[in-house]
Order: C-alpha cells, then structure tokens, then sequence
C-alpha cells in the first residue's frame, strides 16, 4: 500500500486577464501585472516567472547535493535559468536553458554536482521528458549578474 504523500507547502495565486491581467499571491508578498513576452509596457510573463521558480530550486537542490556528496563549491557560484516558448508545427512548446557556474571545481565534480541536482530539483522532474532542456555548466569563471545569457 502506497504511503500518503506529506504535503510541504502550496502556494496559492489568483490571476485574472491571462498574459495581459495580473498575477496575486494569497499572503500578498507578489502582485503583479503580466505581459506577453516581449510586449512593451510592465509587467513579467509566465516563462520569466517559470525561469525564476526553477533557478531558485535548482539552487536549492544544488546545495542539498552539495551537502550530500561534501562538494561544497569554493568562492562564487551561480546560475541562470532561461526560459523560452516556442512554436513548433503550429503546437507551443517549452525550452529551457540552465547555465551553472562552478568556479574552482574540477570538471568531473561539477558535473556530477549538476547531474544530481538535476535529479533531485522538483522543476526539472517535472519538465523531464515534456521539456527541451540544456544544462551547461563552467567552472572558469562566476556568471555575472547583469552577464548576457546565450541560448
């Protein structure tokens, strides 16, 4: 018999307008309005709200297989996590880029840290299989924050 899954947490958010109304979490700690990608004007989009979900989990799950396999990554790291829809035959798709930062890591290290945090973060169960997703990982140098991502 399948034991009773423990819930952690749920979040809760109301949205009215689609991409063009506005996005509002129950406690209150993000409102905000929505655009459609590359609409002028403000407000954020569901790929930059997905984008940041999973760049924050992705760390997270980072240091949670950092602590498992005692590879603590020295000095600055860091990640950044695009997110893009596509159109393919007239069907919209999903694509997402992870570029990890591992500065003063050996190459085999690095890459097992990031293939096991692949692993274990929620988003990238979650889009396995559904999303075209690329991970690149370097250990010359820390990604700058204002640093240009390249697809």
């Amino acid at each position: 018999m399948k034991q009773p899954e423990k819930a952690l947490y749920t979040a809760k958010v109301h949205t009215t307008g689609g991409r063009d109304g506005a996005s509002r979490i129950s406690d209150s700690r993000l409102e905000d309005k929505l655009s459609s990608p590359g609409a002028p004007g403000p407000g954020t989009n569901p790929e930059q709200m997905s984008a940041a979900g999973w760049s924050a989990c992705f760390e997270g799950a980072m240091g949670i297989t950092a602590r498992k396999l005692k590879d603590r990554p020295p000095g600055r790291h860091g990640h950044r996590c695009r997110g893009g829809l596509l159109q393919n035959r007239g069907r919209l798709l999903l694509r997402a880029r992870l570029n990890v930062s591992l500065p003063g890591l050996e190459r085999e290290v690095a890459h097992s840290l990031v293939d096991a945090a692949h692993q274990t973060c929620p988003y990238s169960k979650a889009t396995r299989g559904n999303v075209d997703v690329t991970i690149n990982v370097a250990i010359s140098q820390p990604i700058q924050q204002t640093e240009e991502i390249h697809q």
